[in-house]
């Protein structure tokens, strides 16, 4: 048993122990923080505007606070752009990071020295509880890949601009930099295939023992390999024992990384976002992940049929429900004041808060008043893989068909499978019938003749991968909506060329 393995486990100890003393406390722990937030704002440009020298209470900051999206908080981004101090935080952040956004292009993120420790600790602990719970900690002395963006970094006005993931590359522990895999340099290769190219040659035939990264990449990184070499990931990677996530729901995935790799392994979920990092599993025999509320962030939640009304409730963690869907409101020390994350959770304990990521607010499918989420239509097609289990889903997406050449409008399922189901027909109803379950509106319309039931496009193979080439998103934290109220992504991937 190599150094690393042997010292992580004392830390690991030190690390749950420590987590106990909030996880039980959430109240606590989160009114401290608002405080804390509250004197570290105290003297920035966005606290003089909003009086947090008159904040008391959790209510004074909710008048004071409006929620805001990127649009609103673009004005002080653009000051610190320029070059001003004290903005939306005191001093000036260490990093930005960049992130795309459906509707404000370009997003750029603070991230401060007070904030990185939530990015960094958070990724830490989550493999530290993993060591905690299960014991397992021999992963740690052998090879670790983590497909990421590019650690280039640019600069703007004395500040690094890159990805989060790039930004994280450069706070990996010395300790781990010996066996962390690809190389800084083919890290830093922007095309996504030439890339994994050359993580394959670097990796190939080394012992890799944790694989971290988007499970549609993963999946992509593991079928070059299998073509490669003709073999299962477990004969190539021996000792792959653990594989680490976020990002996406997992389930529509499950099936077909498994049988790549060709054995079950552990998995670690994580939640991860450039403006904090929320949860992570802490169990490896409990649902859901447990949401950090003592790591630089004062949360609120909106009920999601809420959260477009005029005045929607704002809820601290104390408030919430279990089982309600919630859009996700942060306040943290980088500076992000109201701050809708754009996510939905759902809570499934209170004792510890564990959670699960449902979708984001602005991808639902509304286009007849429907509203179907995320949630829902995972759910559905989950169903239906159950009751047809030799269907393996590579990708699949949902866009509304308003104006159809003949028949009542429907929603379109445009899926990508690995393996097909063998009844392609009886496989759209299971999912048409589940989502009637589901969802209340949705029942209504088909049984009002409001809509047909929903029609299932089969799409080739590499149909997702050429759609986000053609898009300049492929590889890295890129991921494909799965909702959407028009037909922008559908009508790209029904048009793209089977080559780009």
């Amino acid at each position: 048993m190599g150094i690393r393995s042997v010292v992580s486990k004392p830390l690991a100890k030190w690390v749950v122990e420590r987590q106990q003393a909030w996880m039980y406390r959430p109240a606590e722990a989160q009114q401290r923080w608002l405080q804390q937030l509250l004197e570290g704002g105290r003297n920035t440009v966005f606290g003089r505007i909003h009086h947090f020298r008159d904040i008391q209470t959790v209510e004074d900051f909710r008048q004071a606070v409006p929620v805001r999206d990127y649009e609103d908080l673009r004005p002080y981004i653009d000051q610190i752009l320029a070059g001003t101090s004290d903005v939306l935080w005191k001093g000036k952040p260490l990093y930005f990071a960049k992130t795309s956004g459906t509707t404000s292009g370009t997003k750029y993120i603070p991230i401060t020295h007070d904030s990185i420790p939530n990015h960094i600790n958070s990724a830490r602990n989550a493999l530290l509880n993993y060591v905690h719970q299960t014991g397992n900690s021999g992963f740690l002395d052998k090879k670790l890949i983590f497909l990421s963006g590019s650690p280039e970094l640019t600069q703007k006005a004395g500040i690094n601009i890159g990805r989060l993931s790039g930004i994280a590359n450069h706070h990996v522990p010395a300790y781990l930099r010996t066996n962390q895999l690809p190389s800084y340099e083919t890290n830093t290769i922007e095309d996504w295939e030439t890339k994994l190219e050359r993580i394959i040659d670097e990796t190939i035939d080394q012992p890799m023992s944790l694989i971290s990264g988007i499970p549609p990449w993963v999946q992509m990184y593991f079928d070059r390999i299998q073509e490669r070499t003709g073999k299962l990931i477990k004969d190539v990677f021996p000792d792959f024992s653990l594989f680490v996530y976020g990002g996406v729901n997992f389930e529509p995935y499950r099936a077909k990384l498994y049988e790549s790799i060709g054995k079950r392994i552990d998995s670690i979920e994580t939640y991860p976002a450039s403006e904090g990092f929320i949860a992570f599993q802490d169990t490896q025999t409990e649902e859901g992940l447990l949401m950090l509320l003592d790591s630089g962030i004062f949360y609120e939640f909106i009920a999601a049929d809420e959260f477009f009304t005029e005045n929607p409730r704002r809820l601290t963690i104390e408030e919430v429900e279990l089982g309600k869907n919630y859009a996700v409101i942060i306040n943290n020390n980088a500076g992000l004041w109201g701050y809708s994350l754009g996510d939905t959770v759902k809570f499934v304990s209170r004792e510890p808060y564990r959670l699960l990521v449902t979708g984001r607010i602005k991808h639902f499918i509304s286009a007849f008043g429907e509203h179907v989420i995320g949630e829902e239509v995972e759910k559905a097609l989950q169903y239906a893989m159950q009751r047809h289990p030799e269907t393996e889903v590579v990708e699949f997406t949902v866009a509304p068909m308003v104006s159809p050449s003949e028949g009542l409008p429907y929603h379109e399922w445009l899926i990508e499978f690995a393996t097909p189901p063998n009844d392609l027909a009886s496989f759209a109803r299971d999912i048409d019938n589940r989502l009637i379950g589901l969802n209340v509106y949705y029942d209504d319309l088909i049984t009002g003749s409001i809509l047909q039931p929903l029609k299932l496009t089969s799409l080739p193979r590499g149909a997702f991968q050429r759609y986000m080439k053609s898009q300049g998103k492929l590889g890295g934290q890129n991921k494909v909506p799965r909702l959407a109220n028009d037909r922008k992504i559908a009508d790209g991937l029904l048009e793209i060329p089977k080559t780009v």
